[in-house]
């Protein structure tokens, strides 16, 4: 039924316990798997306009090459989870302050059927304040969305 499942991950043990069963539920339903991570963008340094680099500044250049490392690291083990299960498996990833828009972008690029994804279980004012990527991708999800506790 299913042909291409999005998997974003954030690296956190929520999220990769959304890879383990979405790799499992691909291999049972002989799918494959597309791995998502949505890093930051980067921000200039408003500190750095009075003719002086402050310690610390990062270019552009090197935010890319910190993002594209920080991604290679999310992708690792999905990867070898993924071959040892015989599950064809693409990963990528974007750069986005909206990260449950960028998820959503992403399943329409990859034509995925299907979005599994964690939920980190904030509940009260956390969930309030720092709000529910899960949530908003099944608000604006247009393919079925899979969450995993």
């Amino acid at each position: 039924m299913f042909r291409r499942i999005l998997v974003p991950t954030d690296g956190s043990p929520f999220s990769w316990r959304a890879v383990e069963r979405a790799i499992r539920f691909a291999k049972e339903q002989d799918a494959r798997v597309v791995g998502l991570w949505v890093g930051p963008t980067w921000q200039p340094n408003l500190y750095a306009y009075d003719g002086k680099v402050p310690a610390g500044f990062v270019s552009p250049k090197q935010f890319a090459a910190r993002v594209a490392s920080a991604a290679a690291r999310h992708f690792a083990a999905m990867k070898t989870a993924a071959r040892e299960a015989r599950v064809p498996c693409k990963c990528s990833y974007v750069r986005g302050n909206f990260p449950f828009q960028e998820i959503v972008n992403a399943a329409r690029r990859n034509r995925c059927d299907l979005i599994v994804m964690a939920s980190h279980g904030r509940r009260g004012i956390s969930r309030l304040l720092l709000g529910s990527e899960a949530w908003k991708v099944l608000a604006h999800s247009p393919v079925p969305v899979m969450i995993c506790k």
